[in-house]
C-alpha cells in the first residue's frame, strides 16, 4: 500500500541572481512499512526534497509545482493549520546535528513531552511517562528525561531525536542524515536502533544520505538524486549490483570494499552544476566519462530499464 507519493515535485528558490531549481521534477513513492532511501552528493536537493514534504521550506523557497500525496491527501494543497496537525502527529523528522535541533535550557523529557502535549489530548504527567517511555524504547533509561542535551554523547542525543520523532505514532519518518557527525561505532548502534523500531512499528521511513554505507544496511528502496533530478532509482541489491547510471556506478565506485579485491578508488571530476543556470541535456554530462552529443542536447527521461529499475540516461535507453 503506498502511503506517500512524489509526482513532478518542483522546489524553487527565487533569487537576486535568478531562479535556483533545487528540486526539480522529483517523482517517487514509498510503502507502508518501507525504508526508502535518498541519496546523492551535497548540493543535489535531497534536504530540500524532505522539508518540501513538511512544506517547512525556508523562504525565498516555494513549492512551483507537483504533487505531494500523503496517506491519500495532497500536501501541496493543505494549509497552514493543516499542516500543523500532520506534522509530528503523521509525518516527523529527525534533523542533522541533534544538538543544534535540541533545545539546550529544556530537559529532554520536557522536549519530548511537548510535542506529545501539541498534538494529542493527555495529561502532562501523561505527557512525560510517554517521554521516559520513549527514551527507553531508543536505548535510554527512562529516568535521564531530566538531563539537558549537554549532559549526552552525540550518539545518544540523536537517538533523543528519534526519539521525539516517535513522540506521536507517525506513519512517516523522515531521518535527514542522522548518523554523519558520529563515529561509525555509534553510527551501527543509531542505525540499529532505526532499524529495529521500523521493524517493531512498521513505520514507513525516508532516509537521507550521502553514504552508501547506510544506504545499503538500512534501505529497501533508494533513489539517486544529482543536480535536483533522479537520475536512477531501485531496490537496493539491484542499485549495488547492476548501477546502470554513470553517476551511480561512480558513487559506488568511490567507496571501497572490505570483502572485494583491492582496488583503485573512483573520482568524480569537476563539481555538481551551478543550478541557476543547469547544463542542457543530461545535467550531469560534463562530468560523465560516457557522454555523447545527444547528452549535451536532450534531457533524458527517467524510464524503466528493467523491472522496478529506473534510470535516466541515454546510453540505458
Amino acid at each position: 500500500m503506498t502511503l506517500l507519493e512524489l509526482k513532478g515535485l518542483k522546489t524553487h528558490f527565487l533569487t537576486r541572481k535568478g531562479e535556483v531549481k533545487a528540486v526539480d521534477g522529483v517523482s517517487f513513492n514509498v510503502a507502508q512499512g518501507e525504508v526508502f532511501g535518498l541519496a546523492g552528493e551535497s548540493g543535489c536537493g535531497k534536504t530540500t526534497t524532505a522539508l518540501s514534504i513538511m512544506k517547512l521550506v525556508p523562504p525565498p523557497g516555494r513549492i512551483v509545482n507537483g504533487k505531494i500525496i500523503f496517506d491519500g491527501k495532497d500536501l501541496v494543497q493543505t494549509s497552514e493549520d493543516e499542516m500543523r496537525d500532520i506534522r509530528w502527529k503523521k509525518i516527523s523528522i529527525v534533523f542533522q546535528g541533534a544538538m543544534n535541533a535540541l533545545n539546550p535550557v529544556l530537559t529532554v523529557g520536557k522536549q519530548i513531552a511537548e510535542a506529545i502535549l501539541a498534538h494529542e489530548d493527555v495529561t502532562k504527567d501523561e505527557a512525560w511517562k510517554r517521554a521516559e517511555y520513549l527514551l527507553s524504547l531508543v536505548g535510554i533509561g527512562g529516568e535521564r528525561a531530566k538531563d539537558y542535551p549537554h549532559q549526552f554523547s552525540g550518539g545518544m542525543r540523536q537517538r533523543v531525536m528519534i526519539a521525539m520523532a516517535l513522540a506521536c505514532n507517525p506513519k512517516l519518518i523522515i531521518a535527514d542524515e542522522p548518523v554523519t557527525a558520529l563515529d561509525v561505532i555509534v553510527q551501527r548502534q543509531v542505525l540499529t536502533t532505526i532499524k529495529d523500531l521500523q521493524k517493531k512499528l512498521n513505520l514507513s521511513m525516508i532516509l537521507i544520505t550521502h553514504d552508501l554505507s547506510v544506504i545499503a544496511q538500512t534501505c529497501d528502496r533508494v533513489a539517486i538524486m544529482y543536480a535536483g533530478k533522479i537520475v536512477e532509482q531501485a531496490d537496493v541489491t539491484s542499485i549495488f549490483q547492476r548501477p546502470i547510471h554513470p553517476y551511480t556506478k561512480a558513487l559506488i565506485g568511490s567507496f571501497p570494499s572490505i570483502r572485494g579485491s583491492k582496488r583503485s578508488l573512483m573520482s568524480i571530476p569537476g563539481a555538481p552544476p551551478n543550478l541557476l543556470n543547469p547544463p542542457t541535456g543530461c545535467r550531469f554530462h560534463p562530468r560523465c566519462p560516457c557522454s555523447t552529443p545527444i547528452c549535451r542536447k536532450e534531457e533524458p527521461m527517467l524510464i524503466e530499464a528493467e523491472n522496478g529499475h529506473l534510470v535516466a540516461c541515454h546510453l540505458a535507453q
